[in-house]
C-alpha cells in the first residue's frame, strides 16, 4: 500500500513539474540569462526565487512564447516598475498597454557579445 502511495505522490509532483515548465516564468528563465534587467544583478539557484518576470506591456494574459513580452527583473526592481506604472497611471497621463507609451532605452545586454569575446593582449 505505500509503495502505491509513494509512486502517486511522486507521479503527481512529475505532472506538476511539467504544468509549471508551461508557465510563463519557467519559459522565461529558459530564455533568458538570470540576470535583472534593470540593475544587472546576477541570480543563481540559490536567491532565483528573487528573480521575477515582468510583463513589459503590463498584460499578464500576453505570453507570446518567444518571451517579446517578458523581462526579468529582481523583486525590487520589478516593485520599482509597477509603482512607476501606476505612477504614470494616477499623476501622468494617459496609461498605456498597448505598447505606445515610454519605453526603456537601457539595455543591459547591449554589447553583451563583445563583453564575452576573448581578446588578444
Amino acid at each position: 500500500m505505500t509503495d502505491n502511495k509513494a509512486y502517486h505522490i511522486v507521479a503527481e509532483a512529475r505532472r506538476y513539474k511539467e504544468e509549471r515548465e508551461k508557465g510563463y516564468r519557467e519559459q522565461a528563465l529558459k530564455l533568458f540569462p538570470w540576470i535583472c534587467g534593470r540593475c544587472a544583478r546576477e541570480f543563481d539557484h540559490k536567491n532565483l526565487r528573487e528573480l521575477t518576470v515582468h510583463h513589459v506591456d503590463h498584460n499578464h494574459d500576453n505570453n507570446p512564447t518567444d518571451g517579446s513580452n517578458w523581462e526579468l527583473l529582481c523583486l525590487y526592481c520589478h516593485d520599482n516598475e509597477h509603482q512607476r506604472f501606476e505612477e504614470q497611471v494616477r499623476y501622468g497621463g494617459k496609461a498605456s498597454s498597448d505598447g505606445k507609451g515610454p519605453v526603456a532605452t537601457f539595455n543591459p545586454f547591449a554589447d553583451l557579445k563583445k563583453m564575452l569575446q576573448k581578446t588578444d593582449d
